[in-house]
């Protein structure tokens, strides 16, 4: 048992000595790895305190359907400290002497973490807690990785990690790290960007007409993915003609090529100026996406887009975008009342400023138009969901019923085909499925 205790004392020591990957300590995960040290190495009489510290343990690895070898490993490519940081700005030979050595020594002490596995952790709490056999080994074949299989190979083949400190730097100058590197998408909530784990799952095969709106969307995001200056953009056009879909639905295409997108909310806006700059300098491309975009008199947040779309004193950075969609083509609301008229202490120059703002979506670089969906649109729309749906029935049926679905409904566009097909796929397996039974 004192052997027992000696090691845990070691690998308490070495999770102590970190000097830049603390972060990798600090998830559910880790804390509920070093309770269970602890619990080891000063348990109680019957070992009641060990056995409840592992099954904490266990239940933390298996909320994050991870074994701890691929936590570690995936905690240390989404780190963010001072080294993973500047090796996603720098090349490996430009970063500071320092900073390498840290990198080296921590990876040397992640590797020791990493071999006190949940196997040997398990051997120790039977030891300790005087069990006739060892507690249940969590493991599980992830179904869908959080990290590529070929790079935990790798590192599970290293003899020493310190050795891979250039490739780890490699990675980051790769893929980025931090929230970046573990999220495709992002709100600005709180004044902090916040990952979001189930982004809305649309492709951009589901979506149909508009054929020239979305190759040049398409067009204008390669151009951001591949370095070009890209444009900003402004989606204008009838409800449900899948303005916002489209957009979504980009990242789903391209987040392997590291897009990533940031829903800002309208009244968030004024945060603009901070977020770009929080972008500055990674290695991902950015969408910033505004939905339903249009401004009151005075707006601030007029202002701070305004910033953006033109640029200030500060350059913008080439990793970003402005894509927005709005039901109005001049997104500052005018009123009658705001015409000028020739009264006393009134602006000279009132209509320059007025069409200043009316002409504020002209500041976008494109601007894509989407007309309301005509009636063979709509029914174009409707048979490509259902094909992909799975629906077959006989097409006159499907076309009587979409009709009538408009126009019970909210009129022909891509939404409303979307919400008939989910009702009628929903009413025919409802319908299949009494008659089975």
């Amino acid at each position: 048992m004192s052997t027992v205790h000696t090691k845990v004392q070691f690998f308490q020591r070495q999770a102590a000595s970190l000097l830049l990957y603390q972060s990798v300590l600090q998830g559910k995960v880790a804390i509920a790895f070093l309770d269970l040290l602890q619990a080891i190495r000063y348990t109680d009489a019957d070992g009641r305190d060990c056995l409840q510290a592992y099954g904490n343990y266990f239940q933390a690895l298996a909320a994050s359907q991870q074994t701890w070898e691929e936590y570690l490993i995936n905690q240390i490519l989404i780190a963010d400290n001072p080294f993973t940081r500047l090796a996603q700005q720098r090349e490996f030979t430009d970063l500071p002497m320092a900073l390498v050595a840290a990198a080296k020594h921590d990876l040397q002490v992640l590797q020791d973490l990493y071999e006190c596995n949940s196997a040997v952790l398990s051997e120790w709490v039977q030891i300790i807690s005087h069990l006739p056999v060892s507690p249940v080994v969590w493991y599980q074949e992830p179904e869908h990785p959080a990290i590529d299989s070929n790079l935990v190979e790798f590192w599970q083949q290293l003899e020493t990690w310190g050795d891979a400190v250039s490739d780890l730097a490699s990675y980051y100058h790769q893929h980025g790290t931090g929230l970046f590197a573990q999220y495709r998408a992002f709100r600005w909530q709180n004044e902090q960007l916040i990952g979001i784990s189930y982004p809305d799952p649309v492709k951009l095969n589901t979506l149909v007409a508009y054929d020239w709106q979305k190759e040049t969307l398409l067009k204008n995001t390669k151009f951001l993915l591949s370095g070009q200056p890209a444009l900003h953009v402004l989606l204008y056009g009838s409800r449900g003609s899948g303005k916002s879909s489209l957009v979504k639905s980009l990242l789903n295409e391209y987040s392997k090529q590291n897009l990533r997108l940031i829903e800002v909310a309208k009244s968030e806006l004024h945060h603009l100026p901070k977020i770009v700059e929080q972008l500055r300098g990674v290695p991902q491309k950015f969408i910033i996406f505004v939905d339903d975009l249009s401004f009151e008199e005075d707006d601030n947040a007029f202002k701070a887009l305004k910033v953006v779309l033109e640029g200030g004193i500060t350059a913008r950075p080439e990793n970003v975008v402005v894509y927005a969609t709005s039901n109005r083509r001049h997104l500052i609301k005018e009123y009658f009342s705001d015409r000028p008229t020739p009264k006393d202490k009134e602006e000279v120059h009132g209509w320059d400023t007025m069409q200043e703002k009316l002409s504020f979506s002209d500041r976008f670089g494109l601007t894509l138009t989407f007309e309301a969906a005509d009636q063979t649109t709509y029914l174009q729309i409707v048979q490509h969901l259902a094909t992909q749906a799975g629906i077959n029935i006989n097409q006159e049926d499907l076309e009587y019923k979409a009709l009538q679905w408009a126009t019970r409904h909210n009129g022909r566009s891509g939404r409303t085909a979307k919400q008939f097909i989910d009702f009628l796929k929903a009413d025919l397996s409802a319908h299949n499925h009494k008659n089975q039974s």
